[in-house]
């Protein structure tokens, strides 16, 4: 089985697109489980809707990125946790899973798996193409498939139970950064990998909002930051809906 968790916070306007698209699998067993963060808008309703299996912060303090996940794959059943964001899209998704499922039965060492991440084709500009996929597509290719060191972003990652319950998940007090730091820990129990036949769609909508020489300067800053003084560089991750 697969356990798709995908963390909200009022995602009414582009989660439904990701549920139907999940609910098109049709070749192994799966659950989906949205874990959200007090969401005031439709997306709870839609999450019954399609029948995912809900898990609600109700304590009305805002959480991080981490912490959704985690409370999310607490309750997941699956032997692989597919973390995705709510804006993403996956087209044919039995091949893209079965495929992803032989990445791992065929390496047996591989603990970790990410795609290619793309924006929507109709919406891709040019800078889009440049930060995406020259900046961190390829980034990751080399730091995950050539160098040994784990790295890819949180649109689509994909992870063995054992080891993700080994590591006790994402780290909860990293604002922002926290799908790199989990892939880096990975790596150091056995390998990662990322298929550039594993294709997912996204609405790029933090660049559009804020730019792309300022999200630069996040990825870069925050990076450092983790590494050098072990804590994230900002300490709020703006919601851009």
């Amino acid at each position: 089985m697969l356990s798709f968790i995908i963390p909200t916070l009022n995602e009414e306007k582009v989660i439904e697109r990701l549920l139907k698209n999940l609910r098109q699998i049709k070749v192994f067993d799966y659950e989906i489980i949205v874990s959200d963060g007090g969401s005031t808008d439709k997306t709870l309703g839609l999450a019954k809707k399609y029948e995912a299996k809900l898990v609600e912060n109700k304590t009305g303090e805002r959480q991080t990125i981490g912490q959704g996940r985690n409370l999310g794959a607490a309750q997941a059943l699956g032997e692989y946790l597919v973390f995705l964001d709510a804006d993403v899209y996956i087209p044919k998704i039995d091949e893209f899973f079965l495929r992803a499922l032989g990445d791992f039965k065929n390496n047996q060492s591989l603990l970790g798996l990410s795609g290619w991440v793309r924006v929507f084709p109709e919406m891709e500009t040019w800078a889009d193409y440049l930060g995406y996929v020259i900046l961190s597509d390829w980034q990751f290719y080399i730091k995950n498939n050539l160098l040994g060191i784990g790295a890819t972003c949180g649109e689509f990652q994909m992870i063995t139970t054992p080891v993700f319950k080994k590591l006790n998940g994402y780290r909860e007090d990293l604002v922002m950064g926290e799908d790199l730091d989990l892939f880096y820990r990975i790596s150091r129990l056995g390998k990662t990998k990322t298929d550039r036949s594993l294709v997912i769609y996204h609405t790029g909508r933090r660049p559009r909002a804020i730019g792309w020489p300022r999200l630069i300067w996040q990825w870069f800053s925050n990076s450092l930051h983790i590494k050098v003084f072990d804590r994230a560089h900002v300490k709020e991750w703006k919601v851009i809906r």
